[in-house]
């Protein structure tokens, strides 16, 4: 197989596995060029891309521009904040003002859920989801798993936990449907409160003790407590969530066996995990950024082989 199922990535609920698996070998060639001391080639010269970002972002912007450049694309940036999007104008109108321009791909991150799927129904240019509210975060799911398969050698019977805010987060949605697709076992962890009520719907064990889910696990994602989308408390205090559900150097070193430890970013250090876990030998984070990059190439460089 050498082009992508889909025209568009929306959500790895539309890929298949080989789709999966054609974007990480695809994603081992830029990674070897990404290692090389002319880190650009120009597979992508004819293409322009625009980033649509109307949520904030810093390292997935950062990660999709640097894939962008380091593949010779031409790039429109946009953001929100300082757009007539602020004026009034339609998310319809935004993008086909962009596209009036000769636009090949849009990136795009939306604080509303179905916002990706919503765009490529309606304008003529393959999309990339970077995120829509707490739906799905494709981009981050495959580097999740890129790292994974990376450190451990193989996704398959791989044991992961999804600890933290598993309610308002898209990494954990997009991470539990990719994981499962590449014959990985999932398990989610954290506060009652923070279980969305489909989650054993999903085929994911569940699991509100963190010592028992670390003992279970090969690996184990922190997620971050996303308060911005949090409307009500969901918890009594933080103080109570970091003794429940945070991660310290003093409970990883009282495990039976070695554990990788991950986490998508912003890190909230000293909440989900201390600075002493997020710089151990046992985490990829460090590794996970730099995946991301090439991940991200090999989606823009596969979805543009499918250009009209």
């Amino acid at each position: 197989m050498s082009s992508l199922s889909t025209k568009h990535l929306l959500g790895i609920k539309d890929l298949s596995a080989e789709d999966i698996q054609l974007i990480f070998s695809t994603a081992d060639n830029f990674k070897e060029v990404l290692n090389r001391q002319i880190k650009k080639v120009p597979s992508l010269r004819d293409i322009t891309i625009a980033n649509l970002f109307f949520e904030n972002s810093t390292r997935t912007r950062l990660s999709f521009e640097l894939a962008e450049k380091r593949l010779s694309a031409d790039i429109v940036n946009f953001s929100a904040s300082s757009s007539s999007v602020s004026k009034g104008e339609t998310l319809i109108d935004t993008v086909n003002n962009i596209l009036a321009m000769k636009v090949d791909i849009v990136v795009m991150r939306h604080p509303h859920a179905g916002a990706a799927n919503f765009l490529a129904r309606h304008v003529n240019a393959r999309i990339v989801n970077a995120g829509d509210g707490a739906h799905e975060h494709p981009t981050q799911a495959l580097l999740d798993a890129y790292s994974i398969r990376e450190k451990e050698g193989s996704l398959k019977g791989k044991k992961v936990v999804i600890v933290g805010d598993i309610l308002h987060s898209r990494v954990a949605l997009s991470n539990i449907f990719c994981l499962q697709k590449m014959g990985a076992e999932v398990m989610v962890c954290g506060p009652t409160t923070l279980m969305p009520k489909y989650i054993s719907s999903l085929g994911v064990k569940v699991s509100h003790n963190l010592r028992e889910a670390l003992n279970w696990c090969d690996v184990a994602n922190m997620l971050r407590i996303q308060m911005e989308r949090q409307d009500i408390r969901y918890f009594p205090s933080l103080r109570e969530y970091i003794q429940l559900f945070g991660l310290n150097m003093d409970m990883l070193n009282s495990l039976k066996k070695p554990v990788t430890i991950m986490h998508p970013g912003p890190i909230n250090r000293g909440v989900e995990i201390t600075s002493e876990v997020a710089d151990s030998v046992q985490s990829i984070i460090l590794n996970q950024v730099e995946n991301g990059v090439a991940i991200r190439m090999a989606v823009l460089y596969l979805l543009a082989s499918r250009v009209d």
